[in-house]
């Protein structure tokens, strides 16, 4: 009876282990981990397009006669400029940016009267034209139902074209210029405010302080004169400038995908099954 019961309990430990190791062997490996996805980058992102056109007075010219010391000048410039330009940009973060630009300045008339002593009379005029290229960079001061106001300073150069400057002398004679061109310094002084028609595109309204440098033209004559030297000097212009700005290639942000959790799967024990 002792070794019935004996049997009966070796088996039944035996049968128990068995069906432990069979519901270990349920529960499948856990998953390799989730690895998170930054959102993809565009190449492109925060750099943008910017278009302009705009108007500037410029009738502060400095105007230099540097042949006869005791001849007396009037300068009058009807030298108001249409220009037009664009940039290309960067959006450093929300309240920082970058941009190069370029524009040209159309052509605007000046004139000159120069009188000698005793009564000598010379009548110049002509025509300055010019390119701008600037590097710019702008802070941006907040937003306000969709409005930023923004200010900004800029530094490059100009080049200079002084086109059909001639001696139109009432009393016969008469000289021309010799179509100079040159190379300046530049800088200018911004302040704006934007306007957020979407996310990606923006009208500017912008006032900019000019300073393109000079530009210096001589005068021969077509009969025995003296050759008559003018350097326009202190170009300043007040501009008054409406652009586009459009932001490329902006992405929406990616939602972050949801970590995986591992759940078991219980298996339920093989039941018993005994002998005797």
């Amino acid at each position: 009876m002792v070794g019935a019961r004996l049997k009966i309990f070796v088996v039944t430990a035996i049968a128990t282990l068995a069906g432990s190791a069979a519901q270990a062997a349920d529960y499948s490996p856990p998953p390799p981990p989730v690895m998170i996805q930054p959102p993809p980058q565009e190449c492109c992102d925060n750099w943008y397009l910017r278009g302009f056109v705009g108007y500037g007075v410029t009738n502060s010219y400095k105007l230099d006669y540097q042949t006869e010391t005791n001849a007396s000048l009037q300068f009058n410039s009807n030298a108001d400029i249409g220009f037009v330009g664009g940039a290309f940009g960067y959006d450093w973060n929300n309240w920082l940016r970058f941009d190069f630009s370029a524009e040209y300045r159309a052509k605007s008339r000046v004139y000159a009267l120069v009188t000698y002593p005793p009564s000598g009379v010379d009548e110049y005029q002509g025509y300055l034209k010019s390119w701008v290229f600037l590097a710019n960079a702008f802070v941006d001061l907040g937003t306000w139902n969709c409005f930023t106001p923004f200010v900004g300073a800029g530094i490059g150069g100009a080049y200079n074209s002084l086109v059909d400057f001639v001696d139109v002398n009432p009393n016969g004679g008469y000289g021309f210029g010799r179509n100079p061109s040159e190379w300046h310094t530049a800088y200018a002084l911004y302040a704006g405010l934007g306007y957020n028609v979407s996310k990606s595109l923006k009208i500017d309204l912008t006032y900019r302080y000019l300073n393109y440098g000079s530009i210096t033209d001589t005068v021969d004559c077509n009969v025995t004169c003296t050759h008559d030297t003018f350097k326009f000097g202190n170009l300043i212009s007040q501009d008054i400038m409406l652009g586009l700005r459009w932001t490329c290639c902006e992405t929406t942000p990616q939602p972050q995908q949801p970590r995986s959790v591992y759940t078991p799967q219980y298996a339920p024990p093989t039941p018993l099954h005994s002998r005797g």
